[in-house]
């Protein structure tokens, strides 16, 4: 990885509709947290860039619910969100909203240069209209039967049983959301992105460039290619969202929430140059800077196919996303997550149920990154990774070792004297960890990157019960011991940050080291070296324990739910 690089890792904006479930972390959030985590121990020129997504119809279908209003709906779970983020130790350079009148700014002026360079085209065409409702319908607004699995429930832009991408013109039985009524069809005049212009350029940059996406945004894309892109509109009838015309006082043109959401990246990196007070192009338009986007796969057509085709019909210097990385989804309890069902973990109630233990969700999610398939999430294997990895594992050398050189050499790391073989083997196996590192997290495989990290833990432990120091006494042997495995739990400490952040902070205290860029360790002969004095830290607890009784009470809750 190059110094000379800038990074702009940006993660899909989530909707200020609901709160954030342990889903959400799992598929986007965490993997992204991680690898910023990761680029700025490398010391690596890099923004993360996050916002609520507040326009479309999952906003005002929830103000329905919630019986107020749109605006009121997305202020009150922006906040939640903002700080549940926060207070789960993920830190964006910049959290913003698309409500923000620079976002207004910046998507309107796309929309408005794309009409003048006649890159959009308005074209009339019949679309469900509720008579009851008097008003067209969005996507959202419009359910019916599932053309490809027969469910009965999906909506007209997605099913979310078979994860099939629909029109409304698909559905069977067509009805509205609204009134329960089956809609009409009438005419209205929208803008038009014409993508199937675009096909030989997405051809040439996706299915030439970059055949090393993941295998599921690598697909899903050319399957999109395979079928042909076709218009699509960009515009919508609507009250709520970014206004660009009036077509008549009853008339409302709102901007398509998938075209102007995406903008919020780059309208959110403005106002973060604006704060900082510094240029926001190069995180842009930079030919050294690499576009990093990490999303739902939901979402792969919107951040692969839609809007780069935005950003070179506006053709002003953007850079096109280098990497796309999209997870599959997370289950619970071998239940597909449905906030429609209130069956998911919500992180707030986490935070609430389990204080200052951020870490121990981190490592689960992670250990069940949904990477190539879905995967789960069960309390039971919460506890046991937790109790059985992170304490009796991680937790459990740390403290050994220690526990050790504050008995044995009064918390001093000793002069190791004369290494064995066996000795000089672990000390050069921990030496090439941060290589390791660095290539499976470059290269997206951050489950395999834990276990990595992890091993550190296990080689640890198991050097001290083969070598058993307990039984030298004051022997050279003795120290030679204690400074090898403290090696290691430097080692951990330095490494732990994208991890562990939490733990990664504690063990630096509780060792009185600095954080290092990995490149840095990369180059030393010890992480600690003879003479270094331990600090005097109270507790050596890196993690609490899971209890069953805990676990009950969040079984217990889901049930409830059922």
């Amino acid at each position: 990885m190059k110094k000379s690089y800038k990074y702009t890792v940006t993660a899909a904006l989530p909707y200020a509709n609901g709160p954030i479930h342990i889903g959400h972390l799992a598929g986007v959030y965490l993997p992204a947290d991680l690898f910023v985590r990761y680029l700025r121990r490398k010391n690596q020129d890099v923004i993360f860039i996050c916002g609520s997504d507040e326009h479309g119809v999952p906003i005002t279908i929830q103000a329905k619910k919630e019986n107020t209003t749109p605006q009121k709906i997305v202020n009150k779970y922006h906040s939640m969100n903002k700080d549940c983020f926060t207070n789960f130790g993920i830190h964006f350079d910049n959290y913003s909203r698309t409500s923000t009148d620079i976002h207004h700014e910046i998507s309107t002026s796309f929309f408005k240069k794309l009409c003048q360079k006649e890159k959009i085209f308005e074209k009339v065409s019949e679309q469900y209209y509720d008579n009851e409702a008097k008003q067209f319908l969005p996507d959202r607004y419009i359910s019916g039967i599932c053309p490809h699995c027969k469910n009965e429930k999906a909506s007209g832009d997605q099913c979310e049983s078979c994860g099939a991408s629909l029109c409304p013109e698909e559905l069977i039985g067509v009805k509205s959301t609204i009134s329960g009524s089956h809609p009409v069809l009438k005419k209205t005049k929208h803008w038009y992105l014409p993508l199937n212009e675009y096909q030989n350029f997405l051809e040439k940059w996706i299915l030439t460039n970059h055949k090393n996406w993941k295998i599921n945004v690598y697909g899903q894309a050319k399957s999109w290619l395979d079928q042909g892109l076709q218009p699509r509109a960009i515009t919508r009838d609507l009250n709520w969202g970014v206004p660009i015309s009036v077509v008549s006082e009853k008339e409302k043109k709102v901007l398509y929430v998938w075209f102007e959401a995406p903008i919020g990246y780059i309208s959110s990196t403005i106002e973060w140059a604006k704060r900082k007070k510094i240029d926001w192009e190069p995180y842009w338009k930079g030919k050294n800077t690499k576009l990093i986007q990490f999303i739902g796969k939901d979402n792969i057509v919107f951040h692969c196919i839609i809007f780069p085709v935005m950003l070179k019909a506006y053709n002003s210097g953007y850079i096109f996303p280098y990497q796309v990385h999209a997870n599959e989804f997370l289950h619970l309890e071998n239940e597909k997550i449905s906030t429609s069902r209130n069956w998911a973990v919500w992180v707030h109630e986490y935070l609430k149920d389990f204080p200052n233990q951020q870490d121990s969700l981190r490592y689960i999610l992670i250990a069940n990154m949904p990477d190539k398939k879905d995967n789960n999430f069960n309390w039971k294997d919460f506890q046991r990774k937790n109790n059985n990895e992170l304490i009796s594992v991680l937790g459990n050398f740390v403290n050994r070792s220690i526990t050790l050189i504050q008995k044995y050499n009064n918390g001093r790391i000793p002069n190791p004297g004369i290494l064995s073989t066996d000795d000089k083997k672990i000390l050069n196996k921990i030496k090439k960890t941060p290589e390791s590192l660095s290539y499976l997290i470059e290269t997206y495989r951050f489950r395999e990157a834990l276990i990595c990290f992890m091993e550190l833990s296990r080689i640890g432990n198991k050097y001290l019960t083969q070598e058993e120091p307990w039984n030298y006494s004051q022997s050279k042997r003795l120290k030679t011991i204690l400074y090898v495995s403290l090696q290691i739990v430097g080692m951990i400490a330095q490494l732990a940050e994208p991890f562990l952040p939490n733990t990664s902070k504690k063990l630096l205290e509780i060792l009185r080291l600095e954080a290092c860029f990995w490149n840095e360790i990369e180059n030393v002969e010890e992480i600690l070296c003879p003479g270094h004095l331990l600090g005097k830290e109270n507790s050596l607890l890196l993690f609490n324990k899971i209890t069953n009784e805990s676990v009950e009470r969040q079984l217990h809750k889901l049930k409830i739910k059922k």
